[in-house]
C-alpha cells in the first residue's frame, strides 16, 4: 500500500521574536554556560511537602507557578513570594490538591490560559480540576485542604483501560492529549460531555503495544514505549477509517509517516530492554525528537532528516546528510580526561546489555507499521543508567542548545546538545532521579524522583557543592557496570503494587460509582 509523506520542509514562517526577547535568550543562555549547583529544596517543611516519590514537574502561566505530584496522590502548587527578602527563591506551597486517584499520579499540567489542572495515574483515570484562585492564597497545610479540593473537582475521565502516563497540553483550555498503556492515545475535550466506557470518543491513534511516552509540535505527535521504535504521526492526516467502518478494530484516527530506531535495534529477535521511556520534541525548532531507551543512552533524532526505506539492506545505514553515531565519541568526551572518557564512549557505543546465555529473548510482537520508512539517529548521549525506573528526557536551555536526563545513581547529567560532550553531573536524589524540568524564563531548572522533596539548581559563580564533574569518568563507568549486570527484565515494583491496589478496588467501585457523565 503506498502512503504520501508529508514535506517537513514546508513549514509557515515563524515570525521574528523582538529585541527584547532575543536579549533576555542570549542572557539565559549565557548564565546556563556556568556551573550548576543546588539552590533550593521545596518539600522539606513538615507543614507541606509531599508523602512519596515525586513522579511529575511542571513550570506553568510562564514560570510563575510550579506543579509537583506524585506517589502521594496529590498536587502541590508552589509560588515564588515577592515579598520575602530574605530567600533567593522563596517558593511556598500554596495549594494542594487531594486528586483522590487510587494510584501514583505518574504527571500532572496546568492547561494554558486557565485555572484547570489535569492529573493522570495508575488507576486509569484522567482528573480535571480548576482551582480558581487558590493558587495566589497564603501557603495551607496539608491538612486543611479538604474544603478547596473537594470542589474544585470537575471531571473524572475513564476512557482508557491501562494506567495513564502521560499528559501532552495544547493551545486550548479545553483539549489536551493523554497516553496509556492500553496502547492508545487519547485527545480530551472538555467542552464535549460523554459517558466514559460505553460513548467514548475513538482513540486519536492506537498501537499494538504499550505506550508510555508522549511529545507534541505543532501537528506532530510522537509515542513511544514497549517497543524499539518511536513513532512519529501528523494529526493532519485524517479520514475514512475502512477497518473500523468494517466492523474491525481500527488504529485511530490519525496516520503514522515516520518511525525512529536506533542504529543497533535488533529484527528476529528481541530482549525486554527494547523500550523507550522518554520523548521529547523540541519546543525551540519544531523538528528535534529526544528519545530515551531503557539500558541504554538517549537519542537525537530529526524530522528533516532523510529516512530509511524498510527494503534497506542493514539496517544501521545511518542518514546521508550527516556522520554516523559511531563516530561521536571523540566529541563527546572532550570535556573529560581522552584516555578514560575514551574508554567509556568505546563501551557506551557498543550495542545494548547482552543477554546471558541462559536466558531467552522475548517473543517478537507484531511490529506497528513496519513499513513506515526509520529515521536514524544524529547524535547519542551516554553515561546516565536508565534502569530501575522510568527516566524521562528533556532539553534545556533557551534554544534547547541542552540534553538533560535522569540516572539511577542519583544524579543527573546534562550534556551539550551541538557535540555530545558532558556539561555537567549533578546529585539530584538520594537514590533515583526521574524528572528534570527548566523554567521557562529563568536560569532554574527543577529536578525530582524517589525523594519525597524537589530540588532547585540554578547557575552559581561560586563553587559547586553538588556537582560531580570531578568524578564523572568513575561514575559513567559505574553506571556501565550496574547496567551489563542487568540479565532479568526491570521490574517497576512501585507502580506494580500501584497497580494491584487499583485492581482490588476495581469491583468495589463497580458497585459504589456509576460512570461518570463528563460535563
Amino acid at each position: 500500500m503506498n502512503y504520501r509523506y508529508p514535506d517537513f520542509l514546508n513549514r509557515q514562517p515563524v515570525p521574528s521574536p523582538s529585541l527584547a526577547s532575543q536579549f533576555q535568550k542570549r542572557a539565559l543562555g549565557k548564565s546556563l554556560e556556568s556551573n550548576w549547583d543546588r539552590v533550593k529544596v521545596l518539600g522539606d517543611n513538615k507543614d507541606y511537602g509531599h508523602a512519596g516519590c515525586v513522579n511529575a514537574l511542571h513550570w506553568a502561566r510562564d514560570g510563575e507557578i510550579l506543579l509537583s505530584a506524585g506517589d502521594d496522590r496529590t498536587v502541590q502548587i508552589w509560588r515564588m513570594d515577592p515579598t520575602d527578602i530574605s530567600d533567593d527563591y522563596p517558593f511556598m506551597c500554596k495549594t494542594v490538591i487531594n486528586t483522590g486517584h487510587r494510584a501514583n499520579i505518574f504527571n500532572t499540567a496546568m492547561l494554558p490560559y486557565s485555572s484547570r489542572i489535569a492529573t493522570v495515574a495508575g488507576d486509569r483515570q484522567v482528573r480535571v480540576f480548576d482551582v480558581g484562585q487558590d493558587h495566589g492564597n497564603s501557603a495551607i497545610g496539608r491538612n486543611a485542604q479538604e474544603y478547596c479540593t473537594v470542589h474544585a473537582k470537575t471531571h473524572i475521565l475513564k476512557c482508557h483501560e491501562d494506567r495513564v502516563k502521560r499528559i501532552a497540553t495544547e493551545e486550548s483550555p479545553d483539549r489536551f492529549l493523554t497516553v496509556s498503556e492500553d496502547g492508545t492515545v487519547r485527545q480530551h475535550d472538555l467542552r464535549v460531555p460523554h459517558s466514559c466506557r460505553s460513548g467514548c470518543p475513538a482513540p486519536l491513534l492506537q498501537l499494538s503495544h504499550e505506550l508510555s511516552a508522549l511529545a507534541t509540535s505543532s501537528f506532530y505527535c510522537v509515542v513511544a514505549g514497549d517497543s524499539p521504535y518511536g513513532y512519529l504521526f501528523d494529526r493532519r492526516f485524517t479520514g475514512r477509517d475502512l477497518q473500523d467502518e468494517r466492523g474491525s478494530k481500527a488504529e485511530g484516527l490519525t496516520t503514522c509517516v515516520r518511525r525512529f530506531g536506533r542504529p543497533n535495534s535488533r529484527t528476529g529477535s528481541r530482549s525486554y530492554h527494547e523500550h523507550i521511556t522518554g520523548a521529547r520534541m523540541s519546543s525551540e525548532n519544531g523538528h528535534e525528537v529526544l528519545l530515551s531507551y531503557s539500558a541504554d543512552g538517549v537519542y537525537l533524532f530529526s524530522t528533516l532528516d532523510d529516512p530509511e526505506t524498510p527494503s534497506s539492506s542493514s539496517i544501521i545505514t545511518q542518514n546521508s546528510k550527516r556522520r554516523r553515531v559511531s563516530e561521536e565519541p571523540e566529541q563527546a568526551s572532550s570535556s573529560m580526561s581522552s584516555e578514560n572518557s575514551m574508554e567509556i564512549d568505546d563501551l557506551m557505543l557498543q550495542p545494548e546489555t547482552e543477554e546471558s546465555e541462559e536466558a531467552e529473548p522475548d517473543e517478537e510482537p507484531h511490529e506497528f507499521r513496519p513499513w513506515v520508512p526509520v529515521i536514524r539517529p544524529q547524535r547519542r548521549y551516554a553515561g546516565a543508567r536508565n534502569v530501575d525506573t522510568v527516566k524521562d528526557v528533556n532539553f534545556l536551555g533557551p534554544h534547547d542548545e541542552y540534553v538533560t536526563s535522569g540516572s539511577d545513581d542519583g544524579n543527573f547529567f546534562v550534556w551539550r546538545k551541538s557535540t555530545g560532550s558532558l556539561h555537567g553531573v549533578y546529585e539530584g536524589d538520594a537514590s533515583v532521579v526521574n524528572v528534570i524540568e527548566g523554567h521557562p524564563k529563568l536560569p532554574l531548572v527543577a529536578v525530582s524522583g524517589i525523594d519525597h522533596t524537589v530540588k532547585l539548581f540554578a547557575p552559581v559563580t561560586r563553587e559547586s557543592v553538588f556537582s560531580r564533574m570531578s568524578i564523572a569518568d568513575s561514575i559513567m563507568k559505574g553506571n556501565l557496570q550496574h547496567r551489563n549486570l542487568r540479565t532479568i527484565p526491570r521490574l517497576d515494583f512501585i507502580t506494580l503494587l500501584a497497580s494491584v491496589r487499583a485492581s482490588t478496588q476495581d469491583e468495589f467501585d463497580a458497585n459504589t460509582t456509576s460512570d461518570c457523565i463528563n460535563q
